[in-house]
């Protein structure tokens, strides 16, 4: 395929062309053809989000019904430990991808995504493997830490099952940037709904007719994750619309690693410092008096989150893929715009859904217990809940912005400031030293949440649009350029 102009001829020509465009790029109709572009990635990829995480869900709901209490517990404690130890890891690296692929789709180097995708894999395999080394021992270090012998043990020996999938995860989440940063959502959400259609009657096979029992929800995760793998690999293998930014894998997979792991680590602290701060909030319910309702309802507000928070997913994954085509396009006001769009589109949103919680507090606890103690906690919970919710959907967004623009060293300093040096000593504060139990703890991490957000809002709303297009644009050519110049020589 032939190459682009190089970035100073690009800058020419987008010169000449600045003074035609500011005419039009800011008027109703530009915005109105930036919400479509957005809308066709973000409704999909939240449904996408709600899919996969359904995964786990389900599983759940499986070993919930089998006898006795232990099943449950040991594969909710599995579960919680693989997600903060490996899966979430894993996201967090692949999020590097959305700046190098999204950013290389805009400035039609469209060989770069290929090769990028072909790395991450490398690379999150490579990783994957010390975290498999500390998952078989899983089960020892839990006891080493004071927890109950037998829960330990049993949550050891599940989260062994889980292990195959973690590899999975590997290739996995490289294969859905890839396609996001093309705004080819649909092939996903296709393989999404039909991976969870499979699990539901394979896990409960598993579970319920074979002689595994409950590790038989380990085990129906793996297979479902490598097979939503398999089928992205068939769709982007023998779809037209791959063509141009999927060849065979090269020796290039192998090398510049450096260049990924760059953005890669941030991008893994960036969302790991968030993830780790709710699980730590969670683990400090347990030293409350009454622990097992402290925890319950605690759990409970965390899924309430969890599951509000991947509509704000899914916009902020259009937001990333949006601004890093546009930077990588060498079209800052387009960047900018993509950023005003899905900002209104946010706050819209958060209004809908705080709204929507607002009418159903006195009946929300009764989705997820028939206690009469649990639901009216949950219910007295609901206002902040509200405040996460509209805070997590606002900076989920700005998170994907800071994704798409190349920045995510600095939202790894934002989230580790805003949950670790504010959230989580609050959350002290109020429930410990104030006495305000689980209340106490949650308000502590929902302002925290409040911080992230207004320090996310104020570096996107002074960043230099025309500095980072330029950077989006040197890396997306300087490192091909390199390459060249390493096989001349």
């Amino acid at each position: 395929m032939e190459e682009r102009a190089p970035l100073l001829s690009h800058r020419a020509e987008r010169g000449r062309k600045a003074a035609g465009a500011a005419k039009w790029r800011w008027s109703g109709s530009a915005a109105a053809e930036e919400a479509r572009k957005v809308a066709h990635v973000a409704l999909p990829m939240a449904a996408v989000s709600v899919a996969q995480y359904a995964v786990q869900v389900a599983s759940n709901m499986m070993v919930g019904h089998l006898p006795g209490v232990l099943p449950l517990s040991a594969s909710a404690i599995a579960t919680s430990l693989a997600s903060v130890s490996g899966f979430s890891l894993l996201i967090g690296m692949a999020s590097g991808l959305e700046t190098l692929c999204g950013q290389a789709y805009g400035a039609e180097q469209y060989g770069r995504l290929g090769v990028q995708t072909y790395r991450a894999m490398v690379t999150l395999t490579a990783v994957s493997i010390p975290i498999s080394l500390l998952w078989l021992f899983m089960g020892k270090l839990l006891t080493l830490i004071g927890q109950d012998p037998v829960i330990s043990q049993e949550a050891g020996r599940y989260i062994v099952w889980l292990i195959p999938g973690l590899f999975a995860y590997a290739v996995n989440q490289p294969l859905t940037k890839f396609l996001q940063s093309q705004s080819l959502i649909i092939p996903m959400l296709w393989s999404s709904i039909a991976t969870l259609l499979l699990h539901i009657p394979l896990c409960w096979l598993l579970v319920f007719k074979t002689s595994l029992g409950y590790f038989g929800a380990a085990l129906a995760i793996s297979v479902s994750y490598w097979l939503n793998a398999f089928m992205l690999v068939a769709y982007i293998g023998f779809s037209n619309s791959c063509k141009e930014t999927f060849s065979p894998p090269t020796k290039d997979a192998f090398s510049g690693v450096g260049l990924f792991m760059r953005l890669a680590l941030p991008s893994a602290l960036m969302l790991c410092f968030e993830w780790w701060s709710f699980e730590v909030i969670i683990l400090l319910s347990g030293l409350l008096p009454n622990p097992e309702l402290q925890t319950s309802v605690l759990s409970t507000c965390m899924t309430t989150i969890t599951l509000m928070y991947t509509i704000a997913y899914g916009i902020g994954a259009a937001a990333s893929t949006r601004v890093s085509n546009e930077l990588g396009a060498g079209n800052p006001d387009g960047a900018r715009l993509a950023v005003r769009v899905v900002m209104f589109i946010a706050v819209t949103e958060a209004v809908l859904i705080t709204g929507a919680l607002l009418a159903s507090q006195h009946i929300l606890g009764y989705a997820f217990s028939s206690d009469k103690e649990v639901v009216d906690y949950v219910n007295a919970m609901v206002p902040f809940i509200c405040i996460s919710v509209a805070a997590d959907s606002l900076q989920g967004v700005l998170s994907g912005i800071a994704r798409g623009c190349g920045w995510q060293h600095l939202g790894a300093y934002v989230n580790l400031g805003s949950f670790y040096l504010f959230g989580i000593p609050m959350s002290l504060l109020l429930g410990f030293v104030l006495k305000l139990g689980g209340k106490g703890l949650y308000m502590g991490i929902s302002f925290g949440s409040i911080v992230q957000f207004f320090l996310l809002a104020f570096i996107t709303f002074f960043s230099n649009w025309q500095k980072m297009s330029d950077k989006a644009r040197e890396r997306a050519f300087g490192e091909s350029l390199a390459e060249k110049g390493a096989v001349a020589v």
